[in-house]
């Protein structure tokens, strides 16, 4: 090769080489320019990712704001559906609600509750029992009421128990019964005659604010067999039971006539471990204030 010729190859890979140098330079800076577009609402991390610019609001963008320095991220919760409060069926105390509060009551029951009537402490038309004084739970879809209409102490009438209920209507019916048959009766006998009276009563008078006292206590070295104090707190849970069953409340009398033994409190007794003298009755009818239904 001569000289002339190998100075025009020279001179042709010199310029070749240019290009390719400047061919290599413009893609480096085409690729740096075009690459480094971003959102301008976004800078990179550490990491090579996105996170709002300085300004951007997290919330526009559906993001949670990062926890400031030494606090903890909080998780956004769901505001928790509005409860109501339990009921309680069981009466609690209350303000005295006065005469008038005993004055709008009906008492139906057995005879601890005849003992109210007998001694003039209620007048007839708010008592109701058989004319016998006495009312046993198995006889309460066959016995009759001595029903004497609302104000009035003569002339009673004979209705069923539902019929009464239908005619007077009362406002609140206190219920006592279940002493003459805690002995014989077991517990679905018992809460199936109970559970009979109560739904006869609904049925009959819609707007009656029906209370089911507790069976009263007894002095058991007095009482029959079977009518214990044993049988007695058995036959008042059963009674709780129906209570919450089918919506009407319990009055549990029973708390404040028993002394340290669990007996019925000699000085309200009637001599015979199970009726009421009149201050024991009156003692009652306080307690039935101070735990009212309002």
């Amino acid at each position: 090769m001569n000289r002339k010729t190998r100075e025009g190859f020279y001179t042709l890979w010199t310029l070749a080489l240019l290009v390719c140098v400047a061919v290599s330079l413009g893609v480096l800076i085409y690729t740096s320019v075009s690459g480094g577009r971003r959102d301008p609402g976004s800078a990179v991390t550490a990491e090579g990712q996105t996170e709002p610019a300085s300004g951007a609001d997290p919330a526009a963008e559906g993001q949670t704001e990062p926890a400031q320095e030494g606090q903890e991220a909080s998780m956004p919760t769901a505001s928790p559906e509005p409860t109501e409060p339990p009921v309680s069926y069981i009466l609690a105390p209350t303000e005295d609600a006065g005469q008038e509060y005993i004055d709008k009551m009906v008492f139906l029951g057995d005879s601890t509750t005849y003992g109210l009537r007998y001694y003039d402490v209620l007048p007839n038309y708010q008592v109701w029992t058989p004319s016998s004084g006495t009312l046993s739970l198995f006889n309460v879809p066959i016995e009759t009421i001595e029903y004497f209409a609302p104000g009035t102490t003569e002339n009673p009438q004979n209705l069923s128990i539902a019929d009464c209920a239908a005619t007077g209507k009362p406002e609140y019916l206190v219920i006592t019964l279940g002493i003459n048959g805690v002995a014989w009766l077991d517990e679905t006998q018992f809460k199936q005659y109970y559970r009979d009276l109560i739904i006869s009563i609904q049925d009959n008078s819609p707007d009656t604010k029906i209370i089911c006292q507790s069976i009263y206590p007894v002095i058991d070295s007095l009482t029959p067999d079977g009518i214990k104090n044993d049988r007695i707190d058995a036959a008042n849970q059963w009674i709780q039971d129906l209570v919450q069953e089918t919506g009407v409340r319990y009055l549990n009398t029973q708390e404040v006539l028993k002394d340290s033994t669990g007996n019925l409190i000699v000085e309200y007794n009637s001599g015979d471990g199970i009726h009421f003298m009149p201050d024991g009755l009156r003692y009652i009818l306080q307690y039935i204030r101070t735990h009212a239904w309002l």
